[in-house]
Order: C-alpha cells, then structure tokens, then sequence
C-alpha cells in the first residue's frame, strides 16, 4: 500500500489539474492575509462528499480546505511583525492548509515545518508551499506527547476548539514554552481558553469564513503562555 500522504497528494495535484465546479478546490488569496494564496474548497462539505465516495470510505474531516480564524490572525501577526520567525526555526502545528508556516516562510524564517495528523493535511501544506514558492517541511504525526519541540518559535492556530484537545495542547504548549520556544497561539475564544495560562500579544478583527457564524468579523487573539 502506498504511503497515505503521497496517496493523499496525488489525489489533490489530481483536483487541482482537473478542476470542478462548486464541489472542488479554488486557488485564492487567503481573506485578512492576501500575501499568501490557497487552494481551498468552494464549499468543504460538498468536496468531502464527493471524495469520500470517490475513495469508497470515510477520510477525515477537511480542515485544511478552509481557513480558520485562529490561523488568519497568526499569520498576518507573523507578517506584521517579520522579526518574531525572521532567521529563525518555526514549527506550526496542527497546521491544516498551511497559512501559518507559509507565512513565517515569507517573513523570512530560517527553517519551518508544518505539522498535522490529516494527510490530506500534509498534501495540502506542499502544494500551497509550492504555490506561493517557499519552502516548507510537511510532517505528519501526532507530536502532543513530544517532549523536545526542536524550534525557536512554536506557531498554533484554533488548536483549543474541543475541550479535549485543549486538555492535551496546553501542557505541550507549556512544555515548549519551558524548554525555551516562543510560543503563539491564535485563538477566537472558542469557549476553551485556559484564564489564567495565556497572555494576550495583539487582537485583530478577523473576517469570518465559517458559516455556522452569523458576524461577518470576529475578534481574535494572539496569545502566549503567561
């Protein structure tokens, strides 16, 4: 059997060579972060479908085929403020689509690498990298029981979206920041942030891009552990 992210890979440079109608990918400047250019879902559901019986059984959920608040802040901080990954190594996790490290690749970091547990994910991470012509290392695994980052500066968007996963991301976050990373996290308080263990660095009002969201902006943070 072949390697899931190289299965995974083929099958979106297949999507993107062939093209489809509201069901399919668009390549697309990223909304709040136009800099960076994204293949993304004209409508995630409908595309997921279609794969999903393309493929004859059930493939994760596509994160990655959208951009998520969290994420947009993160990036546009990263670009605002180029110094924070300039010559640096920049790990972005959970890192879906790719916005994050793409941008930290564009403000001129040393070395980044985009990790995600999705291989569609991973897929998605390379051809947006190579779309927007710089040079990302896309990883998958799970890296939340890691104990050494292997970073400067450790990148997160909308990682606290279950309690679950905030229960495991937390303590990762605090391990990194301990063993001498930066960290930031973007987050649009989605009801797990911890009180009293991130700081806030900056808030942007964000465009909203969910449809379950009735604001056309949200406000979202750029934290660090405190």
């Amino acid at each position: 059997m072949r390697d899931a992210t190289a299965v995974a890979l083929s099958e979106l440079e297949r999507e993107i060579a062939v093209g489809h109608g509201p069901d399919g990918l668009r390549l697309a400047p990223a909304p709040f972060v136009p800099e960076v250019r994204l293949h993304l879902a004209e409508d995630p559901i409908l595309w997921w479908a279609r794969m999903e019986a393309n493929a004859g059984h059930r493939l994760p959920p596509p994160y990655w085929a959208s951009v998520w608040a969290g994420g947009q802040a993160l990036a546009r901080h990263l670009l605002d403020h180029p110094e924070l990954a300039a010559g640096r190594r920049v790990l972005d996790l959970a890192a879906g689509s790719g916005l994050v490290a793409i941008a930290a690749a564009l403000a001129g970091a040393a070395q980044v690498t985009a990790n995600d547990i999705d291989p569609y994910a991973v897929a998605a991470v390379t051809v947006n990298a190579r779309v927007n012509r710089v040079r990302v290392t896309a990883t998958g695994g799970d890296l939340l029981d890691s104990a050494v980052v292997g970073a400067d500066l450790l990148v997160a968007g909308d990682v606290l979206y279950d309690r679950a996963l905030a229960d495991r991301m937390l303590p990762f976050l605090a391990r990194a920041a301990a063993g001498g990373a930066d960290v930031l996290v973007g987050d649009p308080d989605r009801g797990h942030l911890p009180p009293d263990r991130l700081a806030t660095v900056a808030s942007y009002p964000v465009p909203t891009t969910e449809p379950a969201v009735d604001s056309p902006v949200r406000r979202v943070q750029v934290l660090r552990p405190a």
